[in-house]
């Protein structure tokens, strides 16, 4: 019995050590003025995400300059465009996936002179660490334990849920890969038979010649 609660305490800080490192803090990113910087995240089918976004200010400076301004626009896989905002000094979104695959978000400055470098936080969250899990705790009322449960059901549904879309892409190449390997054959295959029919030819040519020269 004393095994069985240890493995089960072990399996529980594990579990707890997934679910942190699933949720990610937010990123400062330094922008120059007149250029672009692009982040990426790699989302399922089905998959929440939101996103927020504000300029920081810059070290040794009371407030922020108004021509401290960024634009944002985010695509999806195939290049919808689920969220634009131009000119702002902070922003949010959300958004459902309904595109497996890398979703864009790209950061741009208005060109100044001189130039200048934009400092800003990017805090982007998909699947389980885009939940609001304080909310649901005042909703459902209920306690710590259960609000970590819930979370450990969902980082592991969420893990199970990646495994299966991993094993899906893994299917995909095998076959890919499989019919690079056939074009490949068949392709040596023809290279073959036109490297015999050049070398037949050149031997009745050869033959002809001798023959009209009277060496054979």
């Amino acid at each position: 019995m004393a095994t069985l609660v240890s493995r089960s305490l072990i399996l529980l800080v594990v579990l707890l050590i997934l679910s942190g490192a699933l949720s990610a803090g937010a990123l400062r990113f330094d922008l120059l003025s007149g250029h672009t910087k692009c982040i990426s995240d790699d989302i399922k089918v089905g998959a929440m995400a939101v996103g927020k976004y504000h300029i920081v200010e810059a070290e040794g400076s009371s407030e922020l300059p108004d021509y401290h301004r960024i634009s944002l626009r985010v695509t999806s896989p195939y290049g919808s465009s689920l969220h634009y905002s131009e000119n702002v000094q902070s922003g949010n979104f959300a958004f459902t996936s309904s595109e497996a695959g890398d979703y864009l978000a790209c950061f741009w400055a208005p060109d100044h002179r001189p130039p200048t470098t934009i400092a800003f936080e990017f805090d982007w969250r998909s699947g389980v660490s885009a939940k609001d899990w304080s909310s649901v705790a005042k909703k459902g009322q209920v306690d710590i334990m259960e609000l970590e449960l819930k979370k450990l059901e969902d980082t592991i549904k969420s893990i199970h849920e990646e495994m299966f879309y991993l094993r899906e892409r893994e299917g995909e190449m095998q076959v890919l890969n499989g019919r690079t390997n056939t074009w490949m054959a068949w392709l040596s295959f023809l290279s073959l038979g036109i490297c015999l029919s050049v070398a037949g030819l050149q031997l009745w040519h050869l033959k002809n010649f001798f023959e009209r020269k009277k060496l054979l």
